[in-house]
């Protein structure tokens, strides 16, 4: 039987940007990186609850060399253009800070069983000399007024980069339309931590609005949260479209113990209300680099909302 939802506590241990998709059949599809950083993984359950002891799944491995050898990061399961795919990141073991936006398609119905086809990085528009040349990854997708966007982080600039997001229309699962345009690049002392970071993209409509959530500086105690919001039937490829939040929607919370919340997604319960999946730490103190603990675990939040906008808070912890 399935246990209880479990919020602002590790609900499954290290598993770092997670991400879930409900089906229209009402079957939720859980992914994540996992801490070797070497393969993809999916889990299925009727229930949301269910997704906690669901067994795991490897669907692809990363290869011995070269490209997709390494650092396989933030795989997300999406239904477009009729088809499974799945968009992840990764490196080469030559050159391991080589990341890059990969996508797999599902030959068949059922995404846990595959088969699953390489279709390679992610492609640019043929005018665009920019994207995907430089440290990139994180992509999401999303739909709205039937046509799909992809979203992504990428380097750019000397010495350590700065990583900043962008936003494409999709031509079809692995290529893109148009030119990429910049959304946002860390303005903020709060992103700047360790690293100059907006990264991790994520998606959830309501009200006519569209809200796209961020993470922000390195992946320790400092990892954080922040927002972007635009009206559903403006230009999105617009950058004067969107409002950015000045602070944080959500960080680390000291009294609760919950450290660097961030890589989000967004899923409903059974009962059609809002979650926030993300993950966190529960330790300040970090062995070694903090890429390569493992100590990120996923957890859930019930999403509160007001009239403009969705309110996350360690002080939602019930329905």
């Amino acid at each position: 039987m399935d246990s209880k939802l479990q919020f602002n506590t590790p609900w499954i241990l290290r598993r770092a940007d997670p991400y879930i998709y409900r089906h229209t059949d009402g079957t939720y599809y859980f992914t994540a990186s996992v801490p070797e950083y070497d393969r993809v993984v999916l889990r299925a359950s009727r229930t949301l609850a269910g997704l906690q002891t669901a067994p795991e799944h490897e669907i692809w491995h990363c290869h011995e060399a070269g490209p997709q050898s390494m650092h396989i990061w933030a795989p997300e399961l999406h239904m477009v253009f009729g088809k499974w795919h799945l968009y992840y990141s990764a490196g080469d073991k030559a050159h391991p800070w080589h990341v890059r936006p990969y996508v797999l398609e599902c030959q068949g119905d059922d995404p846990l069983t595959g088969p699953w086809v390489e279709k390679g990085k992610m492609k640019a528009a043929r005018e665009d000399k920019f994207s995907f040349r430089a440290f990139s990854l994180d992509g999401t997708v999303f739909q709205c007024n039937g046509a799909f966007y992809y979203v992504w982080a990428e380097k750019v600039g000397v010495g350590k980069g700065i990583s900043n997001l962008y936003i494409a229309r999709m031509k079809d699962g692995h290529s893109l339309a148009t030119v990429q345009v910049l959304l946002s690049t860390p303005d903020y002392d709060w992103e700047r931590y360790g690293f100059w970071v907006n990264e991790g993209p994520a998606v959830i409509k309501r009200n006519g609005k569209v809200y796209l959530t961020y993470s922000a500086s390195d992946t320790g105690i400092n990892y954080c949260m922040g927002m972007l919001t635009a009206d559903e039937d403006a230009d999105l490829l617009d950058p004067l479209s969107w409002k950015k939040e000045r602070w944080p929607v959500l960080k680390t919370d000291w009294d609760r113990g919950v450290y660097g919340p961030g890589h989000n997604s967004f899923t409903r319960d059974e009962e059609g209300n809002d979650i926030l999946v993300f993950h966190a730490r529960t330790e300040t103190r970090i062995e070694g680099n903090p890429l390569y603990n493992p100590n990120r675990h996923t957890m859930l939040q019930p999403m509160r909302w007001t009239e403009e906008k969705p309110i996350f808070s360690f002080d939602n912890d019930t329905l």
